[in-house]
């Protein structure tokens, strides 16, 4: 794992020692530095611990090990490579300075999604060679998931793969000035997962200081009670059929509990994709603002991570810039017998959503077709109006000139839609990256020139260049402008519902 043969690039020292890189096209890429000890043996399923010095220069030239084992299904959007290995906890940097200490360049740190139970911090999506052509030095953060990253374990920590989020953000501040970043100029971000992530992280007490701003794409915010996420690792001790404690967790490998991982990661009751339109609506009301249904997911403690919606309201991250948004069809798959957009709309108009918001649904509904019509209310409820309610909350608080939301509507050349992860190539300008074309067909480089130079502006300023409303979004789509009522059925059906 070490080497001590030169390469082109800068000799870069960390906390633990040297490492060395690879050139890229614009700056270097030091893949796969350890942050923290391999989370294995006597470390298993405890917070991360510091990694051991290693002698001589690393060499940080492939991606090492990735948390990941499973994926998330048959067919991934992103392309999201399993690596074996120990040394699952590392980030990735991409720079064009390193080396050199004084530069002082704004940094994006990335967490990866994969509701929480999947994703790869070495997807080819996540290549940060477009950020070091405009002067941003990228980290991607690997973090541990599922069971092993969040599951209640009698005697371990919770929200193990927020501890690990939080240690590579210290490893940051520690360390990122030897590759020409400015730890006082640190932007978090991530999609899906990564974005409920960053949204935990804003108002986790355990990470202030780490962080001067935040991007959330399509957030998946977790709001699971401790005594809920302890029935729950219970139960799946008990089916497995070990004592629910480390030693009991410790006994199986990581085959065995991945094996059987996916049965329990549901919260009961929870709405999900085979909802009717009558309990998804209810569920807005019921969740306010944390609507998701796994399990093995960021849980509320009070110390490490607090019930977003509440602590946004309280004031906490009042001071850090926000922007979130998310894609227009989140979750797009047909749903033969499901519902009929006018039985939807039935239900919309008994709660009370006025003409003008059920008029914003149709129009998208009949863009995209009526098989869709479920989709795109699952869609609301699960990303879209948890992004809308999270804006009206940090306006009521008085931090909504630092507020911004975007509406990503720009449709695949594939299949017509906007949906989950889309946006990413766009946002990171990577349009020629593996898996892309498959997914966007021939996407515009006008469009992800555009939405990438936002996203630079907002690293390096805190800002974005449209209104900061909580209903008003800038739209990405085959034009790009702001919509003073882009999230207007999504607003309506969260006052509605509460």
């Amino acid at each position: 794992m070490t080497s001590t043969s030169t390469t082109r690039t800068a000799v870069v020292p960390t906390t633990a020692g040297e490492v060395s890189g690879i050139k890229q096209s614009y700056g270097d890429a030091y893949l796969s530095i350890p942050f923290a000890a391999p989370p294995t043996g006597e470390r298993r399923f405890l917070a991360p611990q510091p990694h051991e010095p290693w002698q001589g220069v690393r060499a940080c030239e492939v991606y090492g090990p990735t948390p990941q084992r499973r994926p998330f299904g048959l067919v991934t959007t992103i392309p999201e490579p399993s690596i074996a290995g120990d040394d699952t906890l590392s980030v990735s940097v991409f720079t064009p300075a390193a080396g050199e200490p004084n530069a002082a360049l704004p940094v994006f740190v990335w967490l990866h999604g994969g509701g929480y139970f999947a994703g790869s911090p070495a997807s080819p999506w996540y290549d940060g060679r477009s950020f070091s052509r405009d002067g941003v030095v990228t980290v991607v953060v690997s973090y541990r998931l599922g069971f092993d990253g969040y599951g209640w374990i009698d005697g371990a920590p919770l929200n193990r793969g927020v501890l690990d989020q939080i240690a590579a953000l210290e490893w940051v501040r520690d360390n990122i000035r030897g590759f020409g970043g400015d730890p006082n100029r640190v932007t978090i971000a991530g999609q899906s997962a990564g974005g409920g992530s960053a949204l935990t992280l804003l108002t986790s007490p355990r990470a202030e200081g780490l962080f001067n701003g935040v991007i959330s794409h399509s957030g998946a915010v977790g709001a699971l009670s401790a005594s809920v996420a302890e029935g729950i690792g219970r139960r799946f001790a008990e089916a497995i059929g070990v004592e629910p404690t480390l030693r009991g967790w410790r006994s199986l490998t990581e085959e065995q509990i991945l094996d059987r991982q996916n049965e329990f990661n549901q919260v009961p009751g929870a709405a999900g994709m085979s909802s009717t339109p009558r309990e998804l609506i209810a569920a807005v009301g019921e969740t306010p603002a944390e609507p998701l249904n796994l399990a093995f997911a960021p849980v509320i403690d009070g110390t490490t991570v607090e019930l977003p919606s509440a602590a946004i309201a309280a004031g906490r991250g009042a001071g850090i810039p926000l922007l979130m948004g998310t894609t227009r069809n989140e979750l797009a798959f047909a749903a033969p017998g499901a519902a009929e957009p006018e039985a939807i709309v039935s239900e919309l108009r008994a709660v009370g959503v006025g003409e003008d918001g059920i008029a914003q649904y149709r129009r998208e509904v009949d863009r995209v077709g009526a098989q869709f019509a479920l989709s795109q209310l699952i869609t609301a409820q699960m990303f879209r109006v948890p992004a809308a309610r999270l804006a009206a909350l940090r306006a009521e608080a008085g931090t909504g000139d630092r507020t911004w939301l975007y509406d990503f509507a720009h449709p695949s050349a594939v299949d017509g839609l906007a949906a989950h992860c889309h946006e990413i190539p766009f946002a990171w300008d990577v349009l020629d990256a593996d898996g892309v074309d498959a997914v966007l067909g021939k996407a515009p480089q006008s469009l992800a020139t555009e939405v990438h130079a936002v996203w630079v502006e907002f690293v390096t300023h805190g800002t974005a260049p449209w209104s900061a409303d909580p209903i008003g979004a800038c739209v990405f789509g085959n034009t790009v402008g702001y919509d003073a009522a882009a999230y207007r059925f999504e607003s309506e059906l969260a006052r509605v519902a509460s």
